[in-house]
């Protein structure tokens, strides 16, 4: 997942979070107050109406009473009822009204000739409906002479609160699209700079040490690219001034090596084979050219990083037949036979033929110094890699990372041929140049199975190999 969607997901997350904060508590707050209001109100009139009523309790002013509930039940869109302290209606706003009816049983009213207001929601049976019923008493001086009730449907009161609510929603939802609009340009002006910061924080590390960081973004941004850029500027002079030094002094060591060689030899010729001193001269001339050795393997680490290979396509089934040939007589001279096993077809891979050469030379000379005379070592490739199988003594599990670092040598090297530690570590610098690697594991019945593993599709030239101090 890119770091651009990452943050996109997070501002997302924060509006929605933020979004519903908002906008829950609003709609449940315009609901209670709506409803609060419509309750006051309710309790409001119905005080208003009584007001007037006790004045117009008479017979001879029923029709007055009569004229008083029915605009009262047009301005509040209910139904008003007026009735006596026995319970009985005096004057209703309904058609047709229920005048003389008794109403002593309704809780409402009840209550309310007690001279104690009342009010609540409740399901009406014959409307088939939730109402609002508000009941208050009727006073005549300091006795209760009747009840105003007025029943409202609360359906109309409950729309309007969905539709408050609804409307809430609609502007919760308009407000996190627009914010999600706004996050992904900021996703995007955050992220690309960083993207492509690691873009060529990934080419560095790949070898390419001249990539630089474009300088964008915020000041913050800025200052990591200026800093990122600082940093690599100084691991390529200090890399640079790595692979000079060991170039000056790899070429500084060969003309006296060979100054000493020659005199070594002339020492020898002069002695003759019976000399005492015969047998110590040839091993300085070995020792001379051990060091000769170990002075062109530092060379081309030296110069690994700086050349430029072209790719081709390689038949791996080949590589194996050839090294086997280059191979044949060293390993017939220290009785070791070098076989090929078929076990899987060999592919075809993108790399340059040199390199893969030389990284199979470094483990076929490291399976036959290691292995025993009369064992066998055996070559085979597959699809993307190309294995060497001996039967040696194999090696210790914390070893087996270990002996890719330059002059280390895992027990068995200490105790076994002498050698300088770069064969492993020049074939594995050469594999991953080419999107592979090489690997080291125990191999079953005993020994080790070398592994050279290789990109399969075809890649841009590229280093030969990336020098990592």
């Amino acid at each position: 997942m890119s770091l651009r969607v990452r943050l996109l997901g997070a501002m997302a997350y924060v509006l929605l979070l933020t979004t519903v904060a908002f906008v829950v508590p609003l709609a449940l707050s315009l609901s209670a107050r709506i409803n609060d209001e419509v309750s006051t109100q309710a309790r409001d009139q119905a005080r208003l109406v009584a007001a007037e009523a006790a004045d117009l309790l008479g017979s001879a002013r029923r029709r007055e009473l009569m004229s008083l509930a029915q605009t009262a039940s047009s301005s509040l869109g209910g139904r008003v009822l007026i009735v006596n302290a026995g319970g009985r209606v005096l004057a209703d706003s309904a058609v047709p009204p229920e005048i003389g009816s008794s109403y002593m049983s309704r809780p409402e009213i009840a209550r309310a000739l007690t001279g104690t207001p009342d009010q609540f929601e409740r399901y009406s049976h014959t409307l088939h409906q939730a109402i609002l019923a508000t009941a208050v008493p009727i006073f005549h001086g300091t006795l209760t002479a009747g009840a105003v009730r007025i029943t409202q449907s609360v359906n109309s009161v409950h729309n309007a609160v969905l539709r408050v609510e609804l409307g809430l929603i609609i502007i919760g939802i308009v407000v996190l699209l627009m914010g999600l609009l706004v996050a992904n340009v900021l996703a995007g002006q955050i992220g690309r700079p960083l993207q492509r910061l690691q873009e060529v924080a990934r080419r560095v590390a790949q070898g390419e040490l001249n990539a630089r960081a474009v300088v964008e973004g915020s000041s913050e941004q800025r200052s990591m690219a200026h800093s990122f850029n600082e940093m690599a500027d100084r691991l390529s002079r200090l890399l640079r001034a790595q692979r000079e030094f060991v170039a000056d002094a790899s070429h500084q060591l060969r003309t006296p090596l060979t100054g000493l060689r020659l005199r070594l030899e002339e020492a020898r010729a002069l002695a003759g084979e019976d000399h005492p001193s015969t047998q110590e001269l040839d091993q300085a001339l070995a020792e001379v050219d051990r060091l000769s050795e170990t002075v062109s393997e530092l060379l081309l680490l030296s110069r690994a990083g700086e050349r430029r290979l072209e790719g081709t396509l390689v038949d791996l089934g080949e590589v194996v037949a050839v090294a086997r040939r280059r191979w044949s007589a060293e390993a017939d001279a220290r009785g070791i036979a070098l076989t090929i096993e078929t076990d899987t077809s060999p592919g075809t891979v993108h790399v340059a033929r040199e390199d893969v050469d030389r990284a199979l030379d470094a483990l076929i000379e490291n399976a036959l110094h290691y292995s025993p005379r009369g064992t066998p070592v055996a070559l085979a490739a597959g699809p993307d890699w190309i294995e060497v199988r001996d039967r040696g003594p194999g090696m210790a599990a914390d070893e087996r990372e270990l002996v890719f670092d330059r002059f280390r040598r895992g027990s068995a090297g200490r105790s076994g041929p002498p050698g300088h530690g770069l064969g492993l570590p020049i074939a594995r610098e050469l594999a991953r140049a080419w999107g592979g690697d090489v690997t080291l594991e125990p191999r079953p019945g005993g020994g080790t199975c070398a592994t050279i593993t290789l990109a399969t599709l075809p890649t841009l030239n590229r280093d030969a190999a990336s020098l990592q101090t």
